[in-house]
């Protein structure tokens, strides 16, 4: 669409046409850009692209002043935003939104559009020379329309075509605002329209945090690291041969405990299981805290305990994960607003699985301290959220929540904890099966709905989360008859659906939690720098620290108000300035 030239810049040109389209704040405006290139917008009644080669610095000046909705494909748009540390408070990623809908992780921008317009992904058209009958099924098309005969978008434009000229550029981003249309649509057939919308606002500004997050990476120090790995399996090999030596040394530390008998292979399992044997430790499986009960009763225990967190620093952890994952005192990985069971966000490089040991390594910068904040017994207080039920709303209100459902029960708290955490995961034998009996009685509009997720689950039907998530369970196709084993799948099933209800729930909180955090942190120099489950770890200047501990309160109080289906429900929240990762409590 063209409304004539102008002999102003493009930022000016694309700002004189959102005004004449009456676009204010909130509104939704279709974006796609490339550096370089251009930038396309779209609006509901039309779309236009403009070349210019900083679209990155346009799309942050049209956002201070228009304050829209952008609506983009995927993280094409907001990576290089993000790397450009343009702050962006409103979008919607069609993607994640996707994500959000139809359950599961693994998805594209073909399968996205081929859903919304009910298409068969087994219809899927692909470039490439095996794609030579799919070519000749649109034979006669326009290549400059992105959209093919049969309905579905158009290999070429999926890859790069979209990103030739300014035009392309616009026309996929009107695509991208009809997509949200239709998304919409399907988010209006949830049970609370409302909340999917806001859920949906919410998982897109999770995700555009999960580019920031990527680009900015987390704090590390370079020589504590190199100290910690060092002292955990020794200097740096100066090659494979050296590599293999101090491999067989570490394994030495550990067998010369051990009497005459055959070589034991420790990265087996089974033998480790039959060495143990050898000295009178006979257990189920080799679980670390399984060990620990056993640390007394030979040494090969302690050495063996010793050899597995070394092992992990050198297989996992070792100088070739610092030299592949840190850069410049950042420990970088890419990042996910979903999961793709329940939601919760994930990380690649060691960033959710840093052992205890590394922590120390993870450092605020000179100047700079981290506020390090972890929400308190969420999934019960999710629970008691989304359930409405009245008598554990009530247990909410006491800062150790498993105590008035122990005095309710008249159990020790201890018991009360894991039959509550029990009912939550299914875990329904063992000594919390009398309280979790008694959790029924006390409890019966909490349990009944963890007890309906888990038969909707057992029968293979999706269950959903209380923000409009779609949890897809499965169907094991090769049970043929076999009674027992379906009996099992299916009490795995319901097991999954009840936990995936409440963890899923409490994803999405922590996640409206995160972005009130990145939004509100910024006037305080404050930025994300890890999410972990329940945890924020927050990069600070020093004299700001004791201020965004207010904020994480503050933000909290806010996301409970945002999120809560019973705002009645009380969240709390555990934080501390610290130096070090490792300063924090557990």
């Amino acid at each position: 669409m063209s409304d004539g030239p102008s002999s102003d810049g493009p930022a000016e040109q694309a700002a004189e046409w959102l005004a004449r389209h009456d676009i204010g704040p909130g509104d939704r405006v279709g974006l796609a850009l490339r550096p370089g290139v251009g930038v396309g917008l779209a609006v509901p009644d039309g779309h236009r692209g403009w070349a210019t080669s900083d679209p990155v610095a346009a799309v942050a000046r049209l956002d201070a002043t228009f304050h829209p909705r952008w609506v983009w494909w995927d993280r094409t748009t907001s990576d290089p935003l993000a790397a450009a540390d343009v702050t962006i408070d409103r979008c919607w990623d069609v993607l994640t939104v996707h994500r959000l809908l139809h359950g599961g992780w693994r998805t594209s921008i073909p399968r996205c559009w081929a859903w919304v317009h009910g298409l068969s992904s087994e219809s899927l058209p692909a470039m490439g020379q095996l794609d030579l009958l799919g070519d000749h099924a649109d034979e006669g098309g326009d290549p400059d329309d992105p959209v093919r005969s049969d309905g579905h978008l158009r290999p070429e434009w999926v890859s790069e075509g979209w990103r030739r000229d300014p035009e392309r550029l616009a026309g996929w981003a009107a695509l991208a605002l009809a997509i949200a249309d239709r998304q919409l649509e399907r988010l209006a057939e949830r049970p609370v329209p409302e909340r999917a919308v806001s859920t949906a606002h919410s998982e897109s500004a999770a995700e555009l945090l999960c580019a920031e997050l990527a680009v900015h990476g987390l704090p590390i120090d370079e020589q504590e690291a190199l100290r910690i790995i060092g002292g955990a399996v020794g200097p740096r090999p100066a090659g494979p041969a050296d590599e293999d030596r101090l491999r067989e040394q570490r394994d030495a530390d550990v067998l010369r405990h051990l009497g005459p008998g055959p070589r034991v292979d420790l990265r087996n399992p089974a033998e480790v299981k039959s060495m143990l044997r050898r000295v009178a430790v006979d257990v189920p499986d080799t679980r670390a805290w399984r060990l620990e009960q056993h640390r007394d009763t030979h040494p090969v225990v302690p050495a063996l305990l010793t050899w597995r967190k070394a092992e992990r620093i050198a297989t996992t952890y070792g100088y070739r994960w610092l030299d592949e994952h840190v850069r410049d005192g950042r420990l970088i990985g890419d990042w996910s607003s979903s999961d793709g069971a329940a939601g919760r966000m994930t990380a690649s490089a060691g960033l959710h699985n840093l052992p205890a040991e590394m922590r120390p390594a993870v450092a605020a910068e000179p100047g700079h301290r981290f506020v390090r904040a972890d929400l308190g017994q969420i999934e019960p207080r999710v629970l008691a959220a989304v359930s409405g039920d009245a008598a554990l709303i009530a247990a909410t209100e006491d800062a150790d929540l498993y105590q008035p459902v122990a005095d309710r029960l008249g159990v020790e708290r201890a018991i009360a904890k894991v039959a509550v955490l029990g009912a939550m995961y299914g875990a329904t034998t063992g000594e919390s099966a009398h309280a979790l009996r008694g959790l029924e009685r006390a409890y019966p509009t909490a349990m009944g709905f963890l007890e309906a997720a888990a038969a909707t689950g057992r029968a293979g039907d999706d269950v959903f989360t209380v923000g409009g998530r779609r949890v897809r369970m499965w169907i094991d196709d090769s049970i043929d008859g076999d009674i027992d084993r379906a009996r099992r799948v299916a009490a795995a099933r319901g097991r999954f659906a009840r936990n995936a209800t409440i963890q899923g729930a409490a994803a999405e909180f922590f996640k409206v939690w995160a972005i009130i955090v990145r939004t509100r942190g910024r006037a305080l120099g404050a930025r994300v720098a890890l999410c972990l489950h329940d945890e924020l770890l927050v990069h600070v200047p020093v004299d700001r620290a004791e201020a965004t501990v207010e904020l994480l309160h503050a933000a909290l109080d806010e996301a409970a108000f945002r999120w809560s289906p019973h705002r009645e429900v009380r969240y709390l929240a555990d934080a501390s300035i610290i130096t070090r990762w490792s300063e924090a409590k557990s």
